[in-house]
């Protein structure tokens, strides 16, 4: 008896898992949705009354369970970098264009559709689901694997057997325009928040900390990008790899295509831009990809986005309505930004009263009047825009909008640098909003991550007085007789704050020049200046062009960082809060030579090679006393070249008389 049973677990589950596989990869619907559903009903019967037989890839376990009182943040194995964005054809001629010009000549693109919905980072291990990360800030995220694993398009364990033992996939989860419909009556019935489009939707169900309820919001993922060690000694091409990634049972598009031309891309895009309200799903653009893998690691990455792949947008919806104020806010770094307050309209499933206008240039472009009926869109912008003005339905004798000379916080002049659009009120240390942003951003997540210690804190703490520096806050642990008689901040919340405060002093060096709030020094830009010059007296150090000799690190970069370390008064604070603990300076880790034939040399490698990948090549040179460096410069030794090398490599390299070796004579140099 208990023999037939567990037979019958185990058929169940074979053939609940070849449904779904033949339903989410392969578009068949061989079942009925009754049926299948009364084929789980009676599997999860049987696993209940003898769990003992349940299999670890059961379909039941799509149905959710564990509870998470709070989502791991995990570090991404490969960042998850944003997409550059193009909005009309010429941009994507130009696209093509920096393309040809680092490769040397056309290339093939993969054209995918562009899905509305949340970016998810799964990794497999011996065909396992192992780890399901969001993209959070790129570097970063929050581990939903328990929510992700209750989707039916994303499989449990693998069906073929040629796949890598340890790989990450990628995709985007959304949901479908019907599902969020019925989905949104049902709250509305049930006198819930309704979401405004499928989009938050989806993002709002994958961040529920309880999968069971994850389980009953119908959620869909198309998978399309994968990573893995030495990826292009497995593929040579993208296309290919979503071939091979379709094979080993994942859910892809059917609907993305290879073009040989810019001109197929943009036949592709303007198909779309009419077929796309067909779809059962919502998409905001097309996705355009460097097809080879070869020149994708070629042509690189920007601090912020892959130069082998870009995205197109399409036009967004447009709607008019009044221009009712300007007004003016001003940032942590001093810059004045104009917001247009408009009259309440419906925009995109959602109720805009705000819209960005940028700058000084902005407004003079659209020639805004007080009480002009303007056009907002979207545009791919968090905030609307306002894109024109209706010069038809402008009144008679109204004024003209006319940007501030004086900071609207504290009346200093306003500066505007050379080169620059946005003005800055230079009043650092007296300009309330600057203070505290400053403020703000220093003890943010992707800084110093000070729990306990939140932006209405540091608004309070600062009328208060208590703090109006960022050395302040770690002087609080002095000031416990005064922070016991603020209102609504017992003993338990001080003392969460002051361990808060303390523990920020373990933070990497990265993290803190980040956290600084350097003018134009993001996370990105703080950890490559982190790891070029190791301390903080280095950066000091050195000139505006040694700064911008760093990796995507330009002029205007380095003149900002320049001109932050040569003000006494912010040195000042650096000394303090070194003094305080605060890390200045990275962690060597100790490298253990493997030689010394390098010692003093400098390398650079570029293109690909048939035994070795870039990152092997590298750690020979490291491990035998050489350094790499991120450009090609008169301080360059050797440039490493494989195949496919970039044309303009090649010809800086030669302009300046570097010398080009292959790997081969590399390994000779070492030997």
């Amino acid at each position: 008896m208990s023999q037939d049973i567990k037979t019958k677990i185990e058929q169940l589950t074979a053939e609940l898992n070849e449904y779904n596989y033949q339903y989410y990869v392969l578009a068949s619907s061989v079942i009925s949705d009754y049926d299948f559903d009364q084929k789980l009903k009676e599997l999860e019967s049987l696993e209940n009354q003898h769990p003992e037989y349940r299999d670890p890839n059961s379909p039941t376990l799509k149905v959710g369970g564990d509870i998470t009182s709070k989502f791991t943040t995990v570090k991404h194995r490969w960042p998850m970098l944003s997409l550059s964005n193009t909005y009309n054809e010429e941009d994507l001629r130009d696209f093509d264009e920096r393309v040809q010009k680092g490769i040397g000549h056309p290339v093939e693109y993969v054209c995918e559709l562009k899905f509305d919905g949340l970016s998810i980072a799964i990794t497999y291990e011996n065909g396992m689901l192992k780890q399901a990360i969001t993209r959070g800030d790129g570097m970063q995220g929050d581990d939903v694997t328990n929510n992700v694993k209750t989707i039916r398009s994303i499989p449990h364990q693998l069906k073929q057997q040629n796949f890598p033992d340890l790989f990450e996939i990628r995709g985007e989860i959304f949901m479908h325009k019907s599902a969020f419909v019925r989905l949104n009556q049902e709250r509305e019935e049930n006198d819930e928040q309704t979401y405004a489009n499928p989009r938050n939707f989806a993002s709002g169900t994958i961040k529920l900390q309880d999968s069971r309820e994850v389980a009953k919001r119908p959620l869909d993922c198309f998978l399309y990008f994968l990573y893995m060690e030495n990826r292009n000694k497995t593929f040579q091409t993208h296309w290919e790899s979503l071939a091979a990634v379709k094979q080993w049972g994942f859910h892809v598009s059917e609907h993305s295509k290879l073009c040989s031309s810019i001109d197929q891309v943009i036949d592709f895009i303007h198909y779309w831009d009419t077929e796309r309200h067909n779809l059962s799903f919502d998409i905001d653009g097309i996705v355009i990809k460097v097809n080879e893998y070869a020149y994708q690691e070629e042509l690189g990455f920007t601090a912020k986005s892959p130069r082998w792949a870009t995205s197109f947008k399409f036009k967004a919806e447009r709607v008019e309505t009044i221009l009712e104020q300007v007004t003016y806010q001003v940032g942590r770094t001093g810059a004045v930004t104009p917001v247009a307050n408009l009259r309440p309209v419906l925009l995109a499933g959602t109720t805009v009263k705000r819209a960005s206008l940028h700058n000084a240039n902005e407004i003079e472009r659209l020639n805004l009047h007080e009480g002009d009926t303007v056009y907002v869109e979207k545009g791919g912008e968090i905030i609307p825009k306002i894109i024109a003005v209706n010069l038809d339905k402008r009144k008679e004798n109204s004024s003209a909008i006319v940007y501030p000379t004086q900071c609207p916080e504290c009346g200093f002049d306003l500066v505007r640098q050379e080169g620059e659009v946005v003005h800055y009120c230079p009043n650092e240390i007296g300009c309330k909003p600057q203070i505290v942003g400053k403020l703000q951003h220093f003890i943010g997540r992707k800084m110093m991550d000070i729990q306990g210690l939140g932006d209405e804190t540091i608004e309070t703490f600062y009328k208060l007085g208590l703090i109006q520096k960022i050395t302040d806050i770690y002087t609080l642990k002095d000031r416990k007789e005064q922070l016991v008689n603020i209102e609504r901040f017992g003993q338990k919340s001080i003392q969460n704050m002051l361990a808060g405060i303390e523990l920020s002093k373990e933070k990497p060096f990265e993290k803190v020049l980040f956290a600084l709030g350097i003018r134009h020094v993001g996370e990105t830009v703080a950890k490559k200046l982190a790891l070029h010059f190791k301390n903080i007296d280095a950066i000091r150090a050195a000139t505006i062009e040694e700064i911008a000799t760093v990796q995507d690190i330009g002029i205007r970069i380095a003149e900002s960082i320049h001109n932050f370390l040569k003000i006494e008064e912010n040195n000042y604070e650096l000394r303090l809060l070194k003094d305080l603990g605060l890390q200045f300076e990275i962690e060597e880790k100790e490298v253990i030579l493997a030689g010394e034939n390098l010692s003093g040399k400098t390398f650079l490698i570029s293109g690909v090679f048939a035994e070795y990948s870039r990152e092997d090549l590298a750690a020979l040179i490291e491990s035998h006393g050489g350094k790499m460096i991120s450009s090609i410069s008169a301080k360059l030794n050797y440039l490493v070249a494989g195949d496919k090398m970039g044309p303009s490599k090649l010809a800086k390299a030669e302009k300046l008389g570097v010398p080009i070796i292959s790997d081969q004579e590399l390994l000779e140099m070492i030997n």
